[in-house]
């Protein structure tokens, strides 16, 4: 095992509910199925991870007690990235509720399905957001490429608060399409309490017939501009089975991150998820 732990920063589990579930489409087949813990354990350890952080994947509480049930049974998952309602009245409750789990170390809202897609600076989601720090808790920015221009105004907002983007804001890797996404991410990388995942790349990319050099470009984009100390690996799993194993997931970023030091790659691979999420 390597000296510092390393990390998945971000996976999900399931039982699939083809209604609850509508967005795992039958171009997404292979997914159509129930994941769990006993899944993943093997190939964290084949791949030589210590553990991992399991994200939300449906909006509703019920997940965080799926998930919390989990990683009461399962010691590799170290933290949880959960869901509550932000905009409801009763929002700093439940998070002095959830303060009490040890392994729920943050929360997420699906911003990049709403039709609003400004929703993050509307007051009442504000509100929620502000209420965070206060019980230590992280937020994990879920978008697409175009609402990358509110994430400014939505993160200077907070400057004690920790963010992470997910999936680098899932650019237009399919079509190469780079030049506005890097300004937006620059501006962006700017805000020292930002970090951003590496992860969820292959979904971005053409299924079927993706490249390692098709992502070359834009993980230099976040490598420059977010440095080496606010970036962390997460495999997107099993999201990524769709265009990508679990090894040519991690083989992308393996083979990229090649050259850097060990120091460098412990804290890509593990040391910064730990020191984020207070694994």
């Amino acid at each position: 095992m390597n000296e510092i732990p390393y990390i998945d920063s971000h996976q999900h589990f399931w039982k699939f509910d083809p209604v609850r579930d509508s967005w795992i489409n039958d171009e997404m087949s292979v997914i159509q199925k129930d994941f769990y813990p006993v899944d993943l354990e093997l190939l964290l350890k084949q791949n030589g991870f210590a553990g991992s952080v399991v994200v939300q994947s449906d909006q509703s509480e019920k997940e965080n007690v799926f998930h919390l049930h989990n990683a009461e049974q399962a010691e590799f998952i170290k933290g949880i990235v959960g869901w509550v309602d932000l905009q409801a009245n009763s929002v700093e409750e439940r998070l002095a509720f959830y303060s009490g789990f040890s392994k729920m170390k943050g929360f997420r809202h699906v911003l990049q399905g709403e039709s609003d897609r400004s929703l993050m600076l509307k007051p009442a989601f504000m509100r929620g957001i502000g209420l965070l720090e206060k019980f230590r808790f992280s937020y994990d920015i879920l978008i697409y490429h175009d609402q990358l221009k509110y994430i400014p105004e939505f993160v200077s907002a907070f400057p004690h608060q920790k963010f992470v983007i997910d999936h680098i804001a899932k650019p237009q890797i399919k079509d190469g399409i780079i030049h506005q996404w890097k300004k937006d991410m620059e501006e962006l990388a700017c805000f020292e309490n930002v970090y951003c995942k590496i992860s969820g790349m292959v979904t971005e990319a053409n299924w079927q017939s993706w490249k390692v050099e098709d992502f070359y470009p834009y993980l230099d984009v976040i490598v420059n501009t977010f440095g080496i100390k606010r970036i962390m690996y997460g495999s997107d799993w099993p999201v990524c089975l769709v265009a990508a194993s679990y090894e040519k997931m991690l083989g992308i970023v393996k083979k990229y991150f090649s050259s850097f030091t060990a120091g460098e790659k412990d804290a890509f691979f593990g040391g910064n998820a730990s020191l984020f999420y207070h694994l």
